[in-house]
């Protein structure tokens, strides 16, 4: 009988020997399969084989390879091939610009994580954006719109692969917080 931690409740399940292992956590009902479980093997004070572990290898069914395979690419594929930057190392000192980017990335109050390659992104500045280009989605809840030009948004490039991200500017954040309050009232 091998007692196992729930990752999101971090209860102890010791499973009754007769009906076996469950599939989902009795505490918090999360899924306790594959990468989303840990097996601890504790030893009883009896047993004189002290540091034997109990290690099982995961294998995803052939459904979840293809998920696997749709979502994160090939197998080959890695993280690491996923950063332009590094095919200019040849010609550049990429130590130095790593160096760099790490100091600028001190000095961010955010610092938000790029969606393609998961690096950390540089804010490389504010966009305005007028009324002009933009047409504005009218919220029936609030009767008005969710987001009323003229507004600032954050730009971020990544240092890894120079995809941009944008995120709103933090007055206008407060503003569109501070409009659905009120038009809820």
């Amino acid at each position: 009988m091998e007692p196992t931690v729930c990752p999101w409740c971090q209860s102890e399940i010791v499973w009754d020997e007769e009906i076996g292992p469950e599939d989902t956590c009795p505490h918090c009902a999360n899924e306790l399969k594959g990468y989303r479980t840990l097996n601890i093997a504790l030893q009883d004070e009896d047993e004189d084989d002290v540091g034997e572990e109990y290690e099982e290898a995961y294998e995803p069914s052939d459904e979840e390879a293809r998920d696997l395979q749709r979502i994160w690419g090939s197998d080959h594929e890695s993280l690491s091939s996923l950063r332009t930057v590094d095919k200019y190392g040849e010609d550049h000192d990429l130590f130095a610009f790593e160096e760099t980017v790490e100091g600028i990335l001190d000095q961010q109050e955010e610092v938000p994580e790029c969606l393609h390659c998961r690096e950390y992104m540089l804010h490389a500045g504010t966009q305005r954006v007028s009324g002009e280009g933009f047409q504005p989605v009218h919220a029936p809840l609030i009767q008005a719109p969710i987001l009323q030009p003229p507004y600032d948004l954050n730009v971020y490039v990544c240092p890894g692969c120079f995809h941009v991200q944008y995120n709103l500017a933090e007055n206008d954040r407060l503003r569109m917080i501070k409009s659905f309050i009120h038009k809820k009232e």
